[in-house]
């Protein structure tokens, strides 16, 4: 079997992109705090990420539409934060740590969501599953996360994350010259014709629903290390715990897009929100890291079911010309808001009431969600009949 060079790069892409993650996101806090930051310090610079990207995303998803472009856009915005990554690991001061992390994020981010959609043009051309390539960011990910405890040691400890990061970075540029932008609708958008977006009813309540279902999801991202370490984890079981949540996802992300044509999405969407809501009931109750961490495992039925499902049915309510900037905005509901309320809320029920409170909060709050997307549906078939 030939093999396809641009299903081939994408996949590579994928795979570098998310292991570049697997970097930053478990040990910049580290890092910041080994510069001397303290916690309160380090909290508002790690929050700057899902603030920026409220406004960063959808704005490069129109930008991309506009121009009928994703490769070049995402190679500007790739350039753009790795300069913005060198002033942030090689300068000191609070007021430049701030300017360089906004800059990192403000470009890095909304990359995620133009690579998703031209995964989405390049599979549905060929016969393939959107799941497939995006599995190889699952890879990236938890290969990363397991081998670079090791590594980092070896080489002398967080201080050395840098390197590791702009070395990692060398292969996606790479393979970005091997990909193609896809052909569109050839129908060029405007701000006028964007705003029919916004008027979208549906679109506009289905980005409700995905919200309230996200924030536990960030919440449990952003606090579960400081939860586990709370209850006696070390840094490396830290680790396993997000390479456990990243490899769990795989298989769902290789197989999931061969069976989802048999159920409506906001079906599998509230049953993946009831998963969550039993997810995160046991979380409250279970004391012992080592328990929490296997737990990680259940990601396959909770948020690999919510991203490829969600990724897949924002195709459907909008028109193609608006792919990117649709991904854009739901990359902004999941990552910006969803993110900054979860952060702020899950830290707020932690300091007063314990970590097993932001888990009691993210229960009901699963629970909501899967009665909104499984009521939405019925409404939607009774219209139907």
């Amino acid at each position: 079997m030939k093999l396809d060079k641009q299903i081939v790069s994408l996949s590579g892409v994928n795979f570098f992109y998310y292991a570049s993650s697997a970097i930053l996101l478990p040990y910049l806090p580290l890092y910041l705090q080994q510069k001397g930051y303290s916690s309160v310090d380090i909290g508002l610079l790690m929050m700057i990420g899902p603030f920026v990207s409220i406004f960063a995303q959808p704005f490069w998803g129109y930008v991309s539409d506009r121009f009928q472009t994703v490769k070049k856009i995402v190679f500007l915005l790739w350039v753009l934060s790795l300069l913005g990554s060198f002033g942030l690991f090689l300068t000191n001061g609070f007021a430049w740590t701030l300017g360089f992390i906004l800059l990192l994020y403000f470009f890095l981010l909304p990359s995620i969501p133009l690579i998703d959609n031209l995964v989405l043009k390049s599979t549905v051309q060929r016969g393939i599953s959107y799941g497939s390539v995006r599995l190889w960011g699952s890879i990236g990910f938890s290969g990363v996360a397991l081998i670079s405890g090791l590594l980092l040691e070896e080489l002398g400890g967080v201080s050395r994350i840098p390197y590791f990061y702009w070395a990692l970075w060398i292969f996606p540029f790479i393979l970005l010259a091997f990909i193609k932008d896809e052909a569109g609708s050839g129908q060029r958008i405007t701000l006028g014709t964007i705003s029919s977006i916004f008027s979208n009813k549906s679109f506009l309540w289905f980005l409700f629903m995905v919200l309230l279902i996200s924030i536990p999801h960030r919440m449990n991202d952003a606090l579960l290390g400081l939860y586990l370490s709370d209850l006696g984890a070390s840094d490396s079981m830290v680790s396993w715990a997000w390479a456990i949540a990243a490899s769990s996802e795989i298989p769902v992300f290789a197989l999931l897009s061969r069976y989802m044509h048999r159920f409506h999405e906001l079906t599998m969407l509230g049953i993946a929100s009831f998963l969550y809501a039993i997810r995160w009931l046991l979380y409250m109750f279970i004391s012992d890291p080592w328990g929490l961490i296997a737990m990680q495992a259940t990601a396959m039925f909770t948020f690999a079911v919510l991203w490829i499902v969600s990724v897949q049915y924002v195709v459907r309510l909008l028109p193609e010309q608006f792919g990117s900037t649709g991904q854009s905005i739901l990359a902004m509901v999941f990552m910006g808001l969803a993110g900054i309320i979860g952060g702020s809320i899950g830290g707020w029920l932690s300091d007063e009431w314990g970590g097993s409170s932001m888990y009691l909060f993210g229960t009901i709050m699963a629970f909501i969600a899967a009665c909104l997307f499984l009521g939405t549906q019925a409404y939607i078939r009774r219209k139907q009949i």
